[in-house]
Parts: structure tokens; C-alpha cells; sequence
């Protein structure tokens, strides 16, 4: 009598199609999967008092080492500032075509720094903190949002030298100081759209960090930090269109609203047309331009 062997039928593997469909069933999702654009900033809202309290550490221990402690918050600007001064007020002469030559300058370097230090954070807020990153689940644009926080604590915080400065050479307290308000709105929502933007080619690329430091130094150099551009737009060597780039260069808009805030002697004639439209553009360009350009990379941080 022969026995018939019978062989088991194959086993069926669900489709990827059926496995989604199981795992949506039961509530389940992507690891690390990018949740939508209003989600997110709620996610990033619920999560306000980490970016803040991760600012504020940042901020404590950025100086820990030093025996001077937070005093180098003031120091490192004005030491920069009395570089550029010796190099361009005394021996290229600048000063003598500048009304009150020290605050204008010391104004300048103060909130160039804000900037150039907003944005050198903002390129390593990701690349910087991968185990941060790799380790807790949480929306990362609060990762470049805290550091250009830290920037702007860092500022109000040198704000006070800034003021004795002013007081110091002959610059009288005025009403206009309130506009410095607005002011350092505006330049905050550019700072921390281009930190996002930075932050998520830092995050694909990190030798880009290598790169900014020249990248910035160049900014600075046309940003009328040490001289004045209205001064230079009233010669007649240049074509027009650098002139409109150079008026509207966003870092520059931003420190020529300080100083017309700030100096009695930066009068409005010498702020561009629209001041104060085009620093609200830059700021809603770079905040809302840079926030979705992070966003949409979302689930690709910390990962290969």
C-alpha cells in the first residue's frame, strides 16, 4: 500500500499594500514619518518650554570654561569692535565721514553678530546633536530654534554695555529707542528662517560649517558694518543695481534700523526706501521660507 505524501501549501506574505493597510487599521505609523505642516508647529508649540530652557543652558555653559564667565558675551564684540576701529576708522580714515563714528560702529559689529552667530549655530543645530537627534523623538526645528534663541538672549544681554557705550559718547536717550523693538523682531524671524535653512544643509552636507565662516566674513564686509553705505551710494563709480543690492542686503537693513533707532545723528534720509517694508519682507521670506524648507526634510535627520 503506497502513502501519499502531501506537501504543506505555500505560505502567504502579505503585499506591502495589505501591511499598510494592517498597520493603519491598528493605528499604527512610520517611525520618524513627517507629520503635516499644522501638526508640526503644533508639535514645536507643545515643546516651547524645552527650546527655551535648552537655550538658556546653552547660553550658561557656552562659557563655563572661561574664568571670566559670561563677562566674554561683551568682550568678544567689543574687542572685534576695536579691531575695525583701528583698522578702518584710524588708518583708512573712516571716521572723520561718520558722525559719531563709535556708535555707529559698536552698533554695528553688536548686531552683525547676532546674525553671523544665528546663523553659524543654525548650521550645526543638527550635525552637531545627532545623538540628541537619533536618541528622543520631537519636532528638530526646535533644535535651530533654540539656538537662535540663545543668539538673541546673548544679545539683549550685551545690549546693556551697548547702551553705556552710547551714553558714554554723548548719544542722548530718545524716544526712538523704542523702535529697536520691532527692530530686533524682524531681524530675529530672518536670523532664525536662515538658521532653519542652514540647519538642513548642515544636516546633508556637514563641511558646509567650514565654508560659512569665509561665506560670512564676505557678508560683513558689504553689510556697512564699519562704513557707511549712504555714504558710498552718493558716488557715482558704481552701477545702480549694486547700490540696490547693497541697501537691500537684509543684514544691512537691519543694522541701519538699530542705528536710526539708536543715533541721534542716523537720520532717515540715510535708511533705504521702504525700510521698514523691506525688513518685513526678508523676515517673512526667511521665517516662513526657511521653517517649510526644514520641515519638508523632517524625517531624514539623524538618519544614514
Amino acid at each position: 500500500m503506497s502513502q501519499v505524501l502531501h506537501t504543506p501549501p505555500p505560505t502567504q506574505v502579505p503585499a506591502d499594500d495589505d501591511l499598510a493597510a494592517l498597520a493603519a487599521r491598528h493605528g499604527l505609523s512610520v517611525s520618524g514619518a513627517r507629520p503635516s505642516l499644522p501638526e508640526y508647529v503644533r508639535q514645536l508649540w507643545a515643546r516651547r518650554h524645552f527650546i527655551t530652557a535648552f537655550a538658556t543652558a546653552k547660553l550658561t555653559a557656552q562659557y563655563s570654561q572661561a574664568k571670566l564667565g559670561q563677562v566674554w558675551q561683551v568682550m568678544t564684540p567689543l574687542l572685534n569692535a576695536a579691531v575695525y576701529y583701528f583698522i578702518f576708522g584710524v588708518l583708512l580714515g573712516t571716521k572723520q565721514h561718520v558722525p559719531d563714528y563709535i556708535p555707529f560702529l559698536v552698533t554695528g559689529v553688536f548686531i552683525w553678530t547676532f546674525t553671523q552667530s544665528s546663523i553659524m549655530a543654525g548650521t550645526r543645530a543638527i550635525s552637531g546633536n545627532l545623538g540628541l537627534v537619533r536618541a528622543l523623538h520631537f519636532p528638530r526645528a526646535a533644535l535651530p530654534i533654540s539656538f537662535a534663541l540663545q543668539q538673541l538672549q546673548q544679545l539683549l544681554f550685551s545690549m546693556g554695555a551697548l547702551i553705556v557705550i552710547l551714553l558714554c559718547f554723548g548719544v542722548p536717550v530718545a524716544a526712538s529707542w523704542l523702535l529697536a523693538i520691532p527692530a530686533l523682531i524682524l531681524q530675529s524671524t530672518f536670523n532664525t528662517g536662515v538658521s532653519m535653512i542652514m540647519a538642513r544643509m548642515g544636516a546633508k552636507t556637514p563641511d558646509i560649517a567650514q565654508l560659512m565662516p569665509f561665506v560670512l566674513r564676505t557678508w560683513m564686509y558689504v553689510s556697512g558694518v564699519m562704513w557707511s553705505i549712504g555714504k558710498l551710494t552718493k558716488k557715482d563709480h558704481l552701477p545702480h543695481i549694486v547700490f540696490v543690492l547693497l541697501e537691500n542686503n537684509p543684514a544691512a537693513v537691519y543694522i541701519d534700523l538699530m542705528r536710526f533707532a539708536l543715533i541721534d545723528s542716523f537720520h532717515s534720509k540715510q535708511l533705504p526706501p521702504h525700510v521698514w517694508a523691506v525688513a518685513a519682507g526678508w523676515a517673512l521670506l526667511a521665517g516662513i521660507g526657511g521653517f517649510i524648507y526644514f520641515w519638508k526634510a523632517e524625517e531624514t535627520y539623524g538618519r544614514g
